[in-house]
């Protein structure tokens, strides 16, 4: 058996609560473009993790709106641009837990860690660094590297690939259904946190938590290595 580990960790919902900035982001560019000053947060549900034309498109459909391809694309830009200047305004700490297992694992040699987000890289690296997070010192995917997004498992496929190892031997953390769908469909192991929505919504994961705070490298071997 190959005695190394791949830990890969979705960004949104996972490394920090970008969720919220998000949807504060995206709501703006409802009321700016589109005339829509009721939007909430439960609209964007169907595109969380799936890429900002994703969730742009969610809340679109919520409000009976079919918005052409390049309206699409500059509320994408538009949304950028407001989420780039809310982290510019203010702090975003990483949830709890997070730094802890990513620095024990960068200090591990048995472990190997990637990011793999759908978003942008520009808007991922604003969020990675604002939180703190080493990812110079860790394989780095974004929805730019990629031609599908979640929940296909091409991001996830390519993260393993990254990393010299088999899906197999990869343990994905991440937080929205279909993430947990394409991390399985990879042929990663799966760890889902509640941070973004409810244990019944993420029950395709291998285990389920709360929060990565009691969270450490032993129970990622174990997970990978099916003793858990």
């Amino acid at each position: 058996m190959d005695g190394r580990y791949g830990l890969i960790f979705d960004v949104d919902g996972v490394i920090a609560d970008t969720e919220g900035v998000n949807f504060r982001a995206t709501r703006k560019v409802f009321a700016d473009l589109f005339g829509v000053n009721d939007v909430k947060r439960t609209d964007f549900e169907a595109g969380i993790g799936r890429g900002a034309e994703a969730y742009v498109l969610a809340a679109a459909r919520v409000h009976g709106l079919e918005p052409s391809d390049e309206e699409v694309q500059r509320a994408v830009r538009a949304r950028q641009d407001n989420f780039l200047a809310l982290l510019d305004q203010e702090p975003l700490p990483s949830f709890p837990g997070v730094l802890e297992l990513i620095e024990t694992g960068l200090n591990d040699e048995q472990f190997h860690l990637a990011i793999a987000t759908s978003g942008s890289r520009e808007k991922s690296q604003a969020a990675l660094e604002a939180a703190g997070i080493p990812h110079r010192q860790m394989v780095y995917i974004t929805g730019d590297d990629v031609s599908r997004k979640k929940p296909d498992p091409e991001l996830f496929l390519t993260a393993a690939d990254r990393l010299e190892l088999e899906p197999d031997r990869c343990l994905v953390i991440e937080d929205a259904p279909d993430g947990v769908k394409a991390a399985k469909v990879a042929g990663t192991v799966c760890l889902a946190v509640t941070n973004t929505t409810t244990a019944d919504h993420l029950e395709q994961a291998d285990l389920i938590v709360d929060s990565l705070e009691n969270v450490h490298l032993t129970d990622v071997r174990r997970l990978i290595d099916g003793e858990l």
